[in-house]
């Protein structure tokens, strides 16, 4: 009995011992530490619970401004004080790139002339009028003895047609590459008032000369009725570098008007007067003209006066222009 108890033994034992299963190898040191298991009730640990989406690298990210144009960088604070600003992008064409706020201009010995109020222009545009103020227009205040103080601005950027009419071509002023200047006002209290004939004529022709040089459209008094209280300027491009400069600068007003019409001098001749007209009085004639009558004999009394021929009507005068008048220039 025992013995085939054996017998039956010894194939099982050297069945287990030929088909073992491996043991797992041991976990290396530098394993991360295995987390227990939640208990109930507990919150679920960081790394269980479900990862956050991912945001796009362009939604992540802010998109970077354009470098600045080299315009941007020859207007720096040592020139004029324009702060850059977003590019105007329409309604239509209106707006440009390169967009800057001219407050003010800075003169080489470190004085502001502000602009009033600040005005809203491209940066090439804002680099003419700068170097129009600092070149030409802070010399010329110097030569009346003082200084430049500040910028009389009537209009910048403003999107609209040309004149402001309806349906008309549109502006430089709403492609932001115009101003519109009335005046320039001067440390001792006086002005240059561009379009004012009490202004000195030679001032008004120094500014002419200028802007007439550095902008290529200069529209004032006298170009088309519609800039009589302002000086256009704008650097608009046009083929062959074609340029207009159309301001009619003129004669100052008299200092004293002429009230009364001056009095007839006592050596004038004698006015004219037509014949025959009822209520005029003819022309008397000094009585130094007249011949003297000589006295006719007594005997001449009783003989009959020869008939005279009648004389010839004479031809009736031809009516003079009357003089202008004093108040003619006030047309």
């Amino acid at each position: 009995m025992v013995l085939a108890l054996l017998l039956v033994a010894a194939p099982a034992q050297a069945y287990l011992t030929t088909s073992r299963v491996p043991l797992p190898k041991p976990r290396p040191a530098e394993a991360p530490a295995i987390e227990p298991a939640q208990k109930p009730g507990e919150e679920p640990t960081k790394s269980e619970q479900s990862p956050e989406p991912e945001k796009p690298a362009a939604e992540a990210r802010p998109p970077e401004p354009p470098p600045p144009s080299a315009c941007r960088l020859a207007l720096t604070d040592a020139v004029a004080v324009a702060p850059s600003i977003p590019d105007i992008k329409g309604p239509g064409a209106c707006g440009g790139p390169d967009m800057v706020r001219l407050e003010a201009v800075v003169l080489p010995d470190k004085t502001r002339v502000p602009l009033k109020p600040a005005g809203t222009m491209r940066c090439a545009m804002a680099t003419a009028v700068a170097e129009w103020i600092r070149t030409d227009m802070a010399p010329l205040a110097t030569s009346l003895g003082t200084k430049l103080l500040e910028l009389d601005n009537f209009d910048s950027f403003d999107c609209r047609g040309r004149n402001r009419v309806v349906g008309a071509k549109l502006s430089e002023h709403g492609r932001a590459n115009a101003l519109d200047v009335r005046g320039l006002k001067l440390a001792n209290g006086r002005s240059i008032a561009l379009t004012e004939r009490n202004t000195p004529r030679e001032q008004r022709e120094a500014v002419l000369h200028s802007v007439c040089t550095r902008f290529t459209t200069v529209l004032g008094p006298g170009s088309d009725g519609y800039h009589e209280d302002h000086i256009h300027l704008d650097i608009a491009e046009r083929r062959g570098n074609y340029r207009i400069c159309q301001w009619d600068v003129w004669d100052e007003w008299p200092r004293i008007a002429p009230l009364m019409p001056a009095v007839r001098p006592d050596e004038a001749p004698p006015r004219e007067v037509a014949e025959g007209k009822p209520g005029e009085a003819k022309p008397v004639e000094p009585a130094a003209a007249q011949p003297a009558a000589e006295p006719e004999p007594e005997a001449a009394e009783a003989e009959p006066a020869p008939e005279q021929p009648k004389p010839k009507p004479k031809p009736k005068p031809k009516k003079r222009r009357a003089p202008p008048s004093p108040f003619s220039f006030l047309r």
